[in-house]
């Protein structure tokens, strides 16, 4: 049974990496989820029959419940609810480490190595932390909490006690390990810290923060696997936690921003002086068949998708528009995609391909960006921080940095919006006043449709 197990093992940690490779582009990330899914199918049924569970019952209540869960899920939420969605699994991978941490240290009769005793406190601390900062993140996207950063006096300094706190009570359980008293303050501190280390954290960074604590839930998994002995969960907490560290530092580097500034910079505040900006300030409304004109009439056109497009579920009439413009032919029509589009990795990805955009329309920022000051029309639907002129020119912007899409150097714009209210940056769009900029205030989803039926006829 060890080589059987041994070999299953190898099997799923080769099909982890596969579908994590797959993963790295929307025409194989159906299969690499395919190829990851049936990985974790071999671990677990190779792990419950390998460890010799006298008892299934509980277990199998567990799967049933969880499945239902799961499956309920799956078909109830709504695809502009998955970033929600993605922080709460977090939250659940770090509570479960957390969990089986506390189970493995109280089922202990005989005296634990030192090396299990790191493994428990790593995986207690983490995953309590991943847990508690997972919540706040979904009491925040789902409008639960306030999405703008809560920023208090002397907030750093007690992050640093509450640090300083750990380390000094994880010594004191390596000296005493049967002191389970400090093993619960930990578990306390953990969970006070990971509240107080996303709350300052605004709704324009929150795809970076999803992207944090999810590699913060695989180190826990990883680390629990240590204190089980099962090589199966090393791998593939590693796998995550490695992954997820990756793609929080391109998330970073797509925004010019450190991760230590993301985390203390409380971007998503109020910024002084842009009242009186939007004072001084008019545009000039355009209406649909204005747009449909535009748009009829352009050579090269280059759509930019938003977190407006999700809240609206414009994507299936944006598909349609783009269709029936590729239909009269003579025109390139092209989607640029920006790294922190939406409100979690890949999210307009994800949004795009529910719609059945094909593959090859979509361009990521790189790849694209020079083509704006040589495109007729730059569509803009619900987007607004990544298309900020201020983040190249305006030292002072939050955003001052950040690469955008240049959908100002196109001869017009066309942008989509239900008004002129800031991104999640919290600061002005200085696009919107630009003579060449066609403003069509409303619901994205509607107003598409106009334009759709405009062009029909």
């Amino acid at each position: 049974m060890t080589t059987i197990t041994t070999l299953a093992y190898l099997l799923s940690s080769i099909l982890f990496i596969l579908g994590l490779k797959d993963l790295n582009s929307p025409k194989s990330a159906r299969r690499g989820n395919l190829l990851a899914m049936t990985g974790m199918l071999i671990a677990i049924v190779v792990t419950l029959f390998d460890k010799e569970i006298l008892h299934f019952s509980f277990i199998i209540i567990g799967l049933v419940t969880g499945g239902a869960i799961g499956a309920i899920v799956a078909k109830k939420v709504e695809m502009t609810a998955m970033p929600q969605i993605v922080a709460l699994f977090n939250g659940l991978g770090g509570g479960a480490s957390a969990f089986v941490a506390l189970a493995e240290y109280s089922r202990s009769d005989d005296l634990l190595e030192k090396s299990v005793i790191v493994s428990m406190v790593i995986s207690l601390f983490i995953g309590a932390l991943a847990f508690a900062g997972s919540l706040v993140a979904f009491g925040k996207l789902q409008g639960l909490l306030k999405s703008a950063p809560v920023v208090f006096r002397m907030q750093r300094s007690l992050n640093f006690l509450l640090f300083t706190s750990f380390l000094i009570l994880s010594v004191l359980v390596v000296i005493y390990p049967l002191n389970s008293t400090c093993l619960l303050a930990i578990l306390a501190v953990a969970l006070v810290l990971g509240i107080l280390f996303v709350v300052p954290i605004g709704g324009a960074d929150m795809p970076v923060v999803i992207s944090l604590l999810n590699s913060l839930s695989g180190l826990a998994a990883a680390s629990t696997g240590f204190i089980l002995s099962n090589n199966v969960l090393i791998i593939a907490g590693a796998l995550v936690g490695a992954s997820g560290m990756i793609l929080t530092r391109i998330m970073c580097r797509a925004m010019n921003r450190s991760l230590s500034n993301v985390i203390f910079g409380a971007v998503g505040g109020a910024v002084a002086g842009d009242e009186r900006k939007e004072e001084e300030r008019k545009v000039i409304k355009y209406t649909e068949e204005d747009a449909a004109m535009v748009l009829e009439s352009a050579e090269s056109i280059i759509v930019i998708p938003g977190y407006g497009l999700a809240v609206a579920q414009a994507q299936f009439v944006l598909h349609e528009l783009v269709k029936i413009l590729i239909e009269k032919g003579g025109k390139e029509i092209r989607f640029a995609i920006h790294p922190v589009a939406g409100r979690m990795p890949g999210h307009m990805n994800v949004l795009l391909a529910d719609a059945n955009v094909p593959y090859d329309l979509l361009f990521d920022l790189g790849d694209i960006n020079d083509d704006f000051q040589n495109t007729d029309v730059a569509l803009v639907v619900g987007a607004n921080d990544v298309i900020n002129p201020d983040a190249r020119g305006d030292k002072k912007s939050p955003l001052y940095g950040m690469p955008i899409l240049n959908a100002d150097k196109a001869r017009n714009v066309i942008i989509c919006k239900r008004s002129l209210s800031p991104g999640f940056s919290g600061v002005d769009n200085e696009l919107f006043y630009n003579q060449k900029t066609m403003m069509i205030f409303g619901d994205a989803k509607e107003s598409i449709g106009r334009m759709i039926k405009i062009l029909k006829f």
